[in-house]
């Protein structure tokens, strides 16, 4: 993921000009920067925490514009499910963010594995050469009995002819046993199906496993997608996603309930039928 969403923002400047009634000729799209990112580092930490595997994410994003000393300028990142510890730093400097999918709902982030929430910044006095940082841990999604973690990989605004070619590093450190690994480019609202599998180099150091790879998107084409990894652990089995855990419980719990019950009832007329066969014995030993 990054922060592309400030060229949204921008967009829906240009709507709000035209809609209020301004000629949209008279609207100067040159006066709107253009941004470049040749080049993104992400780093991922895989480990577990309390009987659950979570993801720490580093994401480093050197941008170029061809402005200078921009002012205001918005930027939505978007965020995975139950996101935690989020931290957003312009040029070493902490920067504030809000949760702007809870002030408005409805804008989700669509990608291969569901829609996600979008937090919310302001960069001010930005030079034509900045970095962003952005820290993030979230729990692993499961599906289907596998782990699955996407990294949002939308670059198509930071391409033009003029800086035509950007390229994501990534660098995984799985703290945790890995099998049947398997790793993707996934268009957003993609199936499985639509996946492409990806060539990355895997090396063992002690119980880490590091995974590292590359994407390299191009102006002009079609682009990779986003960046999904699927993997299985022995020591710690995935619960599938379509199986609810607490409505299995229910169930097992109710149908131990229902054996003790049948088990209860059967001793109880057991119990019935040997005193009443015992009552008849006495009975006739006293008539004799």
């Amino acid at each position: 993921m990054k922060p592309t969403a400030v060229f949204i923002a921008f967009a829906f400047v240009i709507f709000i000009v035209v809609g209020v009634g301004v000629c949209a000729a008279s609207v100067n799209q040159q006066a709107f920067p253009k941004f470049a990112m040749p080049k993104e580092h992400i780093s991922y930490t895989i480990s577990e925490v309390n009987g659950v595997l979570w993801a720490k994410i580093d994401g480093e994003y050197p941008i170029y514009t061809d402005k200078r000393n921009l002012d205001g300028l918005p930027m939505l990142y978007p965020m995975p499910p139950n996101a935690t510890n989020i931290a957003v730093t312009l040029d070493g400097k902490d920067l504030a963010w809000s949760n702007y999918t809870q002030a408005y709902p409805s804008m989700l982030h669509k990608t291969a594995i569901g829609d996600w929430g979008q937090i919310y910044c302001l960069l001010e006095n930005i030079s034509d050469a900045f970095t962003m940082r952005i820290h993030y841990e979230h729990p692993l999604e499961t599906i289907n009995g596998s782990y699955v973690f996407l990294y949002d990989l939308n670059i198509a605004q930071y391409l033009s002819a003029e800086n035509p070619t950007s390229t994501a590093s990534f660098t995984i450190q799985f703290e945790t046993d890995i099998a049947e690994l398997h790793v993707y480019t996934a268009p957003p609202n993609s199936s499985p199906r639509e996946w492409e599998p990806k060539e990355y180099n895997l090396t063992q150091e002690g119980p880490i496993n590091t995974l590292k790879l590359e994407i390299q998107s191009q102006y002009a084409t079609d682009l990779p997608g986003d960046l999904v990894i699927v993997f299985a652990s022995n020591t710690l089995p995935a619960t599938p996603k379509d199986t609810p855990t607490q409505d299995s419980t229910i169930w097992v719990a109710l149908l131990v309930f229902v054996v003790v019950l049948i088990s209860v009832f059967v001793y109880v007329k057991r119990e019935s039928f040997a005193s009443c066969l015992s009552s008849r014995k006495s009975a006739s030993q006293v008539g004799t």
